[in-house]
C-alpha cells in the first residue's frame, strides 16, 4: 500500500480487515465520466476498470461487477437468478443500502449485506481498478483478493 494520503473509505476499513494490499489513485471526479473517465486518467485499459453495479429485483437489491466497457444484461440476468424484473436501483435506496453515492459505490463495507454477483471474465484479469468508496477515488486490487473478500457469484451477463 502507498504511504501518501488518500480517503479512508468504509471499502478500504473492510480491505484492511482482511489485510488486501491496495494502490490507491485520486483523480478529478467528473459527473458522468465513468470508467471511460477512470481509464484515461489513470492511462489504463477500460476493460481492467471494474463499475460496481447496484440493482433492484423482486426480491431486493443486488450488486454487479461489469468491465467499464461492457454493459449487464438485465434480462439475462434476471432469467440466471431466478427474478422476473432486474432494473438500475434509485440513488437514495441504493445509498441507504450500500452507504456509496453514485460514482463513487464499491463493492467493499456496504452498510447492508447484498448478494454480489462478477462477471465471470473480470477472473481472467491478474490486477483490476475498482472504485474505493468515493468519487474520484480507484484501488487497484488483485482479482483473486476480491474473489477471497466477497466471494461473490460468478455469471455472464456482458453485453
Amino acid at each position: 500500500m502507498s504511504k501518501e494520503k488518500y480517503p479512508v473509505t468504509n471499502a478500504i476499513r473492510h480491505l484492511r480487515q482482511f489485510n488486501i494490499e491496495f494502490t490507491p489513485y485520486e483523480y478529478e471526479y467528473t459527473e458522468k465520466g465513468g470508467t471511460r473517465q477512470t481509464a484515461l486518467e489513470l492511462g489504463v485499459d477500460e476493460h481492467s476498470v471494474i463499475k460496481t453495479l447496484i440493482f433492484d429485483t423482486d426480491s431486493g437489491l443486488i450488486c454487479v461487477l461489469m468491465h467499464g466497457d461492457n454493459e449487464v444484461s438485465t434480462k439475462e440476468l434476471a432469467r440466471i437468478i431466478g427474478v422476473k424484473k432486474v432494473e438500475p436501483a434509485q440513488e437514495k435506496i441504493a445509498f441507504n443500502h450500500t452507504g456509496y453515492q453514485f460514482g463513487g459505490t464499491s463493492p467493499f463495507g456496504h452498510r447492508k449485506t447484498i448478494p454480489i454477483y462478477i462477471e465471470k471474465s473480470i477472473l481472467e484479469l491478474d490486477e483490476i481498478y475498482i472504485n474505493g468508496g468515493k468519487r474520484g477515488f480507484i484501488i487497484k486490487i488483485k482479482t483473486q483478493d476480491l474473489l477471497n473478500v466477497l466471494n461473490p457469484t460468478k455469471v455472464e451477463v456482458a453485453i
